[in-house]
């Protein structure tokens, strides 16, 4: 079968519908990770699907490929992908969500779990050489049958998280699958909640579901400034990734997130191992051992983060992209929404949530910068630049790391240079603890950046 082999990503499958992904692939998809399960013993596999306008012709699509090839199907519906996760953790350990996560609103795809992980890399591709052989058993004795997560997922949650006291939070879905789900879930807590933008609308009418970016918090900013709620609570398109803005407007940034959860989670895992993405501020790996734990920075990516973390029997993992990961009390999968309720049981037991959130350690930073390359070009790129990173720079006072790309920590910030996995690009992060430092490291970076590709246009990034 003729297959875009672009829609094949580092942690998913992810294309534009129709130009990339239609029905057809979505069946050949099913099938092909049907086989795959079947080769280790997997006869059930959950499917869930976002909002998206694409999501129920594509699900079902799917769910027939699976069929195909004689597997069992849960159809939980319409969830967030933290609600698939979970399915995959409580009925059954293989599950495909149906999703275009972060991206505009004509995209879909796929995030897989196989026999209780998260599938990337090389087992991705491997569904693709399946796809384009046709390489399967078409076989009787497939069947769907529907299940609803939502009341055992609340459950679940509510007899987990207690606050010290009722909060009121604005809480903003951006019209993605969130809005389904996560309201309720705060009320059952305890909370208020101000709802935003909670019908689900795969049009996405109001702004893009994607907390990362400052401009779609606004919103949330205005509804703090003009009520008496204490936090703002925002959610992407799948509900698996948090943004938190205090009353003062301020975006706390998941790297700063990082810190208070660690230092909770630590309090009840002393001497835990916290993972963190190479993306996140120098402040972080500090405030994990004064709470008693080991920092590890790894590669960014959610499969590659969780894959570490099952290694290291690690309690909490997080990135700078807004995906935590608790298995302390937890599964161990990134959740938005569960992420928002540990983080009202921390803030609830003090008068001024906003005053505990403003006072974590921050720095100087740009946001994510991206530079775009030709197809293959950025991880050449950085090749390049981890070679003449220990030759141009004072090894006294530079740290180097190439565990993805190339990051250099000097004493007063850092800066970071990294291939993406997703997209074409080069993505760029600086941080400095003075804006003078943080000058200084910028323009390091980026005149090392010039001799291996001079003249090279850095721009803020997309989606």
């Amino acid at each position: 079968m003729q297959i875009a082999a672009s829609i094949f990503k580092a942690y998913d499958i992810r294309g534009v519908v129709p130009a990339t992904l239609t029905e057809a692939v979505a069946r050949s998809i099913g099938r092909a990770f049907g086989m795959a399960a079947l080769a280790e013993g997997e006869r059930v596999v959950a499917v869930g699907r976002d909002g998206r306008l694409s999501g129920p012709a594509l699900s079902q699509a799917l769910m027939a490929g699976l069929v195909d090839v004689g597997l069992e199907v849960i159809d939980v519906g319409m969830c967030t992908t933290p609600m698939l996760y979970f399915a995959a953790c409580t009925l059954c350990k293989s599950g495909i969500m149906v999703t275009g996560s972060h991206n505009p609103k004509d995209y879909n795809g796929f995030k897989m779990v196989l026999a209780g992980r998260a599938i990337y890399g090389p087992e991705i591709q491997a569904l693709r050489q399946t796809i384009e052989a046709e390489n399967w058993l078409l076989q009787p004795g497939g069947s769907i049958r529907h299940a609803d997560v939502l009341a055992d997922y609340t459950a679940r949650i509510v007899g987990d998280v207690k606050l010290a006291r009722p909060v009121k939070i604005v809480v903003d879905c951006g019209n993605g699958v969130a809005g389904a789900t996560a309201p309720a879930i705060f009320r059952a807590l305890g909370c208020e909640v101000l709802e935003l933008f909670s019908e689900v609308d795969g049009n996405f009418p109001n702004h893009h579901p994607d907390p990362s970016k400052p401009e779609n918090l606004r919103d949330v900013v205005k509804a703090l400034q003009e009520t008496d709620a204490e936090l703002g609570l925002a959610f992407d398109g799948d509900g698996d990734r948090l943004g938190i803005v205090t009353k003062d407007g301020q975006t706390i940034y998941p790297d700063r997130q990082m810190m208070l959860f660690a230092k909770d989670v630590l309090s009840r895992v002393p001497g835990g191992t916290i993972l963190f993405d190479v993306k996140c501020t120098q402040r972080l790996a500090p405030a994990i051992r004064e709470a008693g734990g080991v920092p590890e920075m790894y590669k960014t990516g959610h499969s590659l983060v969780k894959a570490r973390m099952k290694e290291l029997d690690s309690p909490l993992g997080g990135e700078m992209s807004g995906h935590i990961f608790f298995k302390e009390r937890w599964y161990g999968f990134d959740d938005g929404t569960y992420a928002g309720c540990r983080l009202l049981e921390i803030v609830s037991r003090e008068s001024d949530p906003s005053a505990v959130l403003n006072a974590l350690p921050t720095s100087f930073s740009t946001p994510e910068l991206n530079v775009a390359c030709a197809e293959g070009e950025p991880h050449a790129l950085t090749a390049q630049l981890q070679a003449l990173a220990p030759e141009v720079l004072d090894a006294s006072s530079a740290q180097i790391s190439t565990i993805d790309g190339l990051r250099v920590d000097w004493f007063d910030g850092f800066g970071l240079i990294r291939a993406s996995n997703t997209t074409p690009v080069l993505v760029l992060r600086f941080e400095g603890h003075t804006e003078a430092a943080l000058h200084r490291i910028e323009a390091q970076m980026l005149a090392l950046l010039e001799r291996v590709k001079p003249g090279a246009q850095v721009g803020s990034a997309a989606h």
